[in-house]
């Protein structure tokens, strides 16, 4: 009891002592969850982050489910039922990594596109209305958006914004801001400036390629070295005394171990591996 007392006591003084300090509130803009980022990078749009997470809770269950009704052994289907729940996630952050792949060659692209229109006497709100007639197939149904948008209200700069959360790019986020900034300074040598950030964006898309390519052997030796053991598992469990055996006490807290371990080391051979990742500003 005196051991209690004395801990309330010096959390007691140490909340006082706390409470005298003044933190200045800093106003800070809004700005999207990570999950949510996530999904508009994916291009996926109209799915909440509280819906998705949904979803791959209600994957992990069916999951889970079916793989008890298969073998029996609430252990082993509960391990593949956290699989079947980080699935949906694997899938969205492989869809994000494709489309920014994809997003990086078609920019270049784009900026030539830019270019030549703004030489042929395009205003810059026109020649980023024309892409979704001219530009990359890809791209051509947010450009029409933002046409609509353009269209619909006539402010450039809220169409340009509204451009910008569609695209989810960073690249998309550079070249936007400073088309927004050149509309609003001015300026004589945008054709230039254009030229140069496409030889720029060429460049850097084929060097980021090659770099990709020879991560490639880790990521894939890291998801082997993984997924391995548990297909090993799964056929164990058609076996019924290696099911009584993983249903025991014992056969439990391996699979708990083999679970940890796993996450630990393959979370470790991505860091290894990873490439340094655009990150968005200016949002």
């Amino acid at each position: 009891m005196a051991a209690v007392l004395g801990v309330l006591f010096g959390l007691g003084v140490f909340l006082v002592w706390w409470s005298t300090w003044e933190q200045p509130l800093e106003a800070k803009e809004p700005r999207p969850k990570r999950l949510e980022s996530l999904l508009l990078t994916a291009g996926i749009e109209k799915v909440s982050g509280g819906g998705f997470i949904a979803s791959c809770l209600g994957l992990g269950l069916f999951t889970t489910l079916a793989i008890y009704i298969a073998t029996a052994s609430f252990s082993i289907a509960a391990c593949f039922g956290l699989f079947g729940a980080w699935l949906p996630l694997a899938i969205v952050s492989w869809r994000a990594r494709k489309r920014t792949t994809m997003l990086r060659e078609l920019w270049p692209d784009v900026v030539d596109h830019l270019r030549s229109a703004i030489r042929a006497g395009l205003s810059l709100p026109e020649a980023l209305v024309q892409l979704g007639d001219k530009g990359p197939d890809e791209l051509r149904s947010l450009f029409r958006e933002f046409g609509a948008d353009y269209r619909s209200g006539g402010n450039f700069d809220s169409a340009l914004s509204k451009l910008k959360e569609r695209l989810a790019d960073p690249v998309a986020d550079r070249i936007i801001e400073a088309l927004r900034l050149t509309r609003d300074v001015g300026g004589s040598d945008l054709g230039r400036l254009l030229g140069t950030l496409a030889e720029f964006l060429r460049e850097s898309a084929r060097t980021r390629s090659e770099l990709e390519a020879r991560q490639s052997w880790t990521i894939n030796g890291a998801r082997l070295a993984v997924a391995a053991p548990w297909i090993v598992l799964m056929l164990l469990a058609s076996r019924p005394e290696a099911v009584a055996a993983y249903n025991s006490p014992a056969g439990v807290s391996l699979l708990g171990g083999g679970l940890l371990v796993s996450g630990l080391c393959y979370w470790i051979m991505l860091r290894i591996g990873a490439l340094p990742e655009d990150e968005r500003v200016l949002r």
